[in-house]
């Protein structure tokens, strides 16, 4: 009977009974490793992952108790078997309180272990199916699923599909909203890390006093308000990927915490001193020039190379014009079931307008016109109306380009501060409210645009 190849550790300072458990176990298909103390195996936990632990409870050294509580704190979902003599059940209940999985009696029961062995994997197994089940289907990405006709984007499918089987660090660029998070999750779901986590974390949308307890987690006490200790992305992210959109933002201090993960592969908490290793696939995103960044000293060269060990750039919607009708009529659809309607399809007319508009907002851009258009529509098939408000798509057109010679007027009253807010506001409209767009336009970060439209008292979210 041939078991998943779960690993299991064995811990027991009996030579003889751990190599008895050692053949015994092996027979059943199950691959071991051995610790002969307490010691010996927290440092184990912490070298590698485990699926379940068979530990005797008195050892020279550090007990069996003592170190279940010290794998408990490291990883608290690996399942702990004590193994314990007659005379110190008292201690074996205490193990249980303390979070131990079962416990058996010397000298063991074979039948009674094996049983009790294939409860506590069929447990574990359980409960890793059942955290893939609450997982929404919108966030399990297949490449399979990602709509495009155009040559540049079937050779970037097929691409991921290549360099997902590695274990590569990937750099994902392009335009916001041209579905960077889309390709990250396609290169997870598609790689061998498939039924491992896939943990996302925006770098822009967390302070820099909290990103490094957001990657890192941070222990009891570490700062005002952390009452309790908390595991960072990274732990959670084990054995699978994390991705980490809006690198190009991270503050250039945790840029050199994140560079030692990725060389060391090992963290430790805010606050705290043990270090743990860590298994995780990097996957970063950014609609920036990372290369402009590294010249204005505001990221890191050595971090850069530690990252882009595979480039993906993902081209934006104005380039792939063939992919248009794809996915507006898939997003019809999607859109037209969400609403209780039954559309048909686009006009003509609205169809041509769609190819041919410049789509600053990329695809996030045509999948709100979409929207917009079914909530609106009278009709089975969608026209130029339809797509109204806050600007009729038929109005929109896209932003000539500035000449060499061509300079922004401005009234000669208006005070720097009323001038600053002038362009800024005059840019959002070009890019119909697209705050990264904007952003990148105006040459700052998406942050401090959020900062500046907060001054002026408008709503940022």
């Amino acid at each position: 009977m041939k078991k998943k190849n779960n690993a299991i550790l064995i811990v027991d300072d009996d030579t003889s009974h751990r190599i008895m458990l050692r053949t015994l176990l092996s027979g059943w298909g199950y691959e071991t490793s051995e610790a002969d103390d307490g010691s010996t195996a927290i440092l184990k936990v912490k070298e590698r992952v485990f699926d379940l632990i068979l530990m005797d409870i008195r050892m020279i050294k550090v007990s069996g108790l003592e170190a279940l509580e010290q794998i408990q704190t490291i990883n608290p979902a690996i399942r702990v078997i004590i193994m314990t003599a007659y005379s110190s059940i008292e201690t074996a209940v205490e193990a249980l309180k303390k979070g131990a999985y079962d416990y058996l009696t010397k000298p063991l029961d074979f039948e009674k272990l094996r049983l009790t062995i294939e409860r506590a994997t069929e447990n574990m197994l359980l409960r890793k199916e059942n955290q893939l089940l609450k997982m929404s289907l919108e966030d399990r990405f297949d490449k399979e699923n990602i709509i495009a006709r155009s040559p540049v984007m079937v050779k970037l499918l097929e691409t991921v599909a290549h360099v997902a089987q590695s274990d590569a660090s990937v750099l994902i660029t392009g335009e916001s909203g041209t579905g960077k998070e889309l390709i990250a999750g396609a290169t997870h779901y598609n790689s061998p890390r498939r039924e491992a986590p896939f943990i996302k974390i925006n770098c822009a949308a967390i302070t820099e006093t909290l990103l490094e307890s957001e990657l890192f987690g941070h222990e009891k006490g570490a700062f005002t308000g952390a009452q309790r200790k908390k595991e960072g992305k990274f732990i959670l992210a084990n054995g699978g990927s994390i991705f980490l959109d809006e690198v190009s933002e991270m503050p250039l201090s945790m840029q050199v915490k994140l560079l030692r993960v990725i060389q060391e592969r090992e963290i430790t908490r805010v606050g705290g001193e043990e270090v743990l290793k860590v298994d995780v696939r990097i996957i970063a995103a950014t609609n920036r020039d990372l290369k402009e960044l590294i010249l204005k000293g505001a990221f890191r060269e050595d971090l850069y190379y530690r990252l882009n060990v595979v480039d993906l750039f993902i081209p934006p919607l104005r380039e792939r014009k063939e992919d248009i009708p794809l996915i507006a009529q898939r997003f019809l659809q999607i859109f037209s079931e969400k609403n209780g309607k039954k559309m048909k399809g686009f006009t003509p007319k609205a169809m041509d307008k769609l190819i041919n508009h410049d789509w600053p907002g990329n695809v996030r851009e045509l999948i709100n016109a979409i929207e917009r258009g079914v909530v609106l529509s009278h009709s089975e098939f969608l026209d130029m109306e339809d797509f109204m408000a806050p600007t009729p798509l038929s109005d929109i057109e896209p932003p000539a380009p500035a000449s060499s010679s061509e300079t922004l007027i401005i009234d000669e009253s208006l005070t720097l501060e009323k001038a600053e807010k002038t362009i800024i506001l005059k840019t959002l409209g070009t890019v119909n409210g697209n705050k990264s767009e904007a952003a990148r336009r105006l040459g700052i970060t998406r942050k401090t645009l959020h900062k500046k439209l907060k001054e002026y008292g408008m709503d940022t979210e």
